[in-house]
């Protein structure tokens, strides 16, 4: 009976350093300082160490050497107690000599104790760790702490040890951290979703506002040919009824051709000069300038971009310096909140959902936007639905067409000269 209840208290050793590893590194930081803040001494403690990459290296240190020694002990202790009682038993019952009792007993020992301390001290304790961070990282905060003290000698030696073996190959060892990737993030926000924690809205925001990083300028900008602009020469009440007749409040403006963009005017400007003075000036002397930028530009770099010059839209050109499109703060907004209409400009109609059950969607939807209604992950070399479409089938199709593209069955509603108006969708019959 002895042997078994050290065995246990082992294992229950084992076990509370594996659910004090798992809980220091998983435990939520904000829970803690609001209990610290609250008077909790434990949470007060154990904020410290958190906050500390070298406190908190030690503390796992101490985890990780409590786990090898306890491991250790089980496997010692079990064999010297359980092994020769079990090869008693085998020669006794089972008739085996005393080489092969003793080498049986020490497989059969050896199995029932991994087997005990993998359930029990392993992942049980793992487990309740990773559902239940902040109760066990405080639960087990005074005990590891107390190791931490008793193992110093120990962790500085270890960690001493692993310097040297690193520095040959100049590596340096760095704290534990709580630093994830944005595809973690990511996990961790479909986790919160899944569990109820952010409303499907809040988590196609927060997953948007990261993959800002990866969004480009070409992806999200108003392509060239759907711009409205204004030439340079045109009279003055001309420009004043253009942009009382536009659905936008600004509209560029060219000297001959698109690629020799001069800048923006904007109703704003036209209203506090003709109020102030009276009249109104050229147009060229109403142009404000627009910043130029590339069109493989990351959206979160232009934010950066505009901010740095003051400004809220800017001219999309492509590598050899032709004019691709217009893209504005707006339009990352849009990225992250959905669409944003201009002052003036009345919002365009989205999905709709037809009769035979398809979705209707506008051919100049982002792939990205458009996932939901697909029901699968578009790639290619295009951005758009309509152009996704066009790229698979390798020429303009004409209303009326219908074809399965990548798993979903599309038929075109409406074709423009060169693009895809308006396509209706739904997952082809075999994909679903």
């Amino acid at each position: 009976m002895l042997a078994f209840t050290v065995l246990a208290a082992l294992v229950a050793i084992n076990a509370l350093y594996v659910a004090a590893e798992f809980a220091s590194v998983s435990v939520p930081r904000s829970k803690i300082a609001q209990a610290a803040k609250d008077g909790s001494s434990r949470a007060a403690g154990l904020r410290a160490v958190l906050d500390d990459a070298v406190a908190l290296d030690r503390y796992i240190a101490a985890c990780q050497i409590g786990i090898t020694l306890s491991s250790l002990l089980v496997g010692a202790y079990g064999q010297a107690t359980l092994g020769p009682a079990l090869a008693e038993l085998l020669e006794a019952h089972l008739g085996l000599d005393s080489v092969a009792a003793v080498s049986t007993s020490a497989v059969v020992v050896i199995l029932l104790l991994t087997a005990l301390q993998v359930v029990l001290g392993e992942l049980v304790p793992k487990n309740l760790a990773l559902r239940f961070p902040t109760e066990v990282a405080l639960f087990t905060y005074p005990p590891t702490r107390l190791s931490t003290v008793l193992y110093r000698p120990f962790i500085a030696f270890l960690n001493g040890s692993g310097l040297l073996l690193l520095k040959p190959f100049g590596l340096e060892a760095h704290g534990h951290q709580h630093i994830h990737g944005p595809e973690e993030i990511e996990l961790l926000l479909a986790e919160s979703r899944r569990g109820g924690a952010l409303t499907p809205e809040a988590h196609r925001r927060l997953r948007r506002g990261l993959q800002l990083s990866r969004r480009t300028v070409h992806e999200l900008m108003v392509p060239r040919r759907e711009l409205e602009a204004i030439e340079v020469s045109t009279p003055t009440d001309e420009v004043v009824e253009r942009l009382r007749t536009s659905p936008y409040s600004r509209l560029p403006v060219y000297r001959g051709s698109l690629d020799a963009v001069l800048g923006v005017v904007s109703s704003k400007d036209l209203v506090h000069l003709f109020v102030s003075e009276g009249e109104l000036p050229p147009l060229e002397s109403l142009v404000r300038p627009l910043p130029f930028v590339p069109e493989t530009m990351t959206a979160d770099r232009l934010v950066h971009y505009l901010q740095e010059r003051r400004a809220s839209l800017a001219i999309v050109v492509d590598e050899y310096g032709g004019v691709q499109g217009l893209i504005s703060v707006e339009d990352v907004l849009a990225e992250l909140l959905g669409d944003l209409a201009d002052e003036l400009k009345e919002p365009d109609p989205g999905p709709e959902t037809l009769a035979d059950g398809s979705v209707r969607l506008p051919g100049t939807m982002t792939l990205v936007d458009a996932e939901p209604w697909l029901g699968v992950r578009w790639t290619g070399a295009t951005t758009t639905v309509g152009g996704h479409v066009v790229e698979v089938l390798g020429r303009l199709p004409e209303a009326g067409e219908e074809h399965v593209v990548d798993g979903v069955h599309v038929k075109v509603l409406d074709m423009g000269p060169t693009a895809i108006r308006w396509l209706a969708v739904r997952r082809a019959e075999g994909e679903r």
